[in-house]
């Protein structure tokens, strides 16, 4: 009878020793499987918080800064160069053009000079020259290009995005 509760107890903890290593394996896998989940979840979370701020960019227009207008008072009047078939003017109001408040400020401060390099390059023009619109926006375009390097030179920048002719006449 000794021997048959050997064999008995022996069966009983055989069946008890292979549940506990089962039951520990199945809990280190639950609680890796979890590990995983909340690994991926988060992940997927982040990128998605990325994905929509990047989307919200990519929708919202890049608009620039509200364009501010410096007028050079008064109208620029010179002399033509040209032919002596009588005396010939131009007349022409400017503006320039800018985006930044500081710049704004600096074409204020340098007006002086940059009246003196447009009288200059004004009075250099003959009357054929600006006969007609590609003429008017080549004197325009080197108008703006002095402007560009005088600021440039006095304060580092180009200051000025563009320059407009609002009124042009020509006798």
């Amino acid at each position: 009878m000794a021997a048959a509760a050997d064999k008995s107890r022996k069966t009983e903890a055989s069946k008890d020793a292979p549940a506990k290593p089962r039951r520990s394996l199945m809990v280190t896998a639950l609680i890796a499987l979890f590990a995983a989940a909340a690994a991926g979840g988060t992940v997927w979370y982040l990128t998605q918080g990325k994905a929509d701020t990047h989307s919200a960019e990519a929708k919202k227009p890049n608009t620039p800064a509200p364009a501010q207008y410096f007028a050079l008072d008064p109208a620029f009047v010179v002399n033509l160069n040209g032919p002596l078939d009588g005396p010939r003017y131009l007349q022409v109001e400017v503006q320039v053009m800018t985006r930044d408040p500081l710049a704004l400020t600096a074409l204020q401060t340098h007006a002086p000079a940059i009246r003196a390099r447009l009288l200059m390059l004004f009075s250099q023009v003959e009357p054929a020259q600006i006969a007609d619109r590609a003429g008017k926006e080549k004197l325009q375009a080197g108008a703006l290009a002095e402007v560009q390097k005088l600021m440039k030179a006095e304060t580092g920048n180009n200051s000025a995005e563009d320059l407009l002719f609002t009124s042009f006449v020509t006798q």
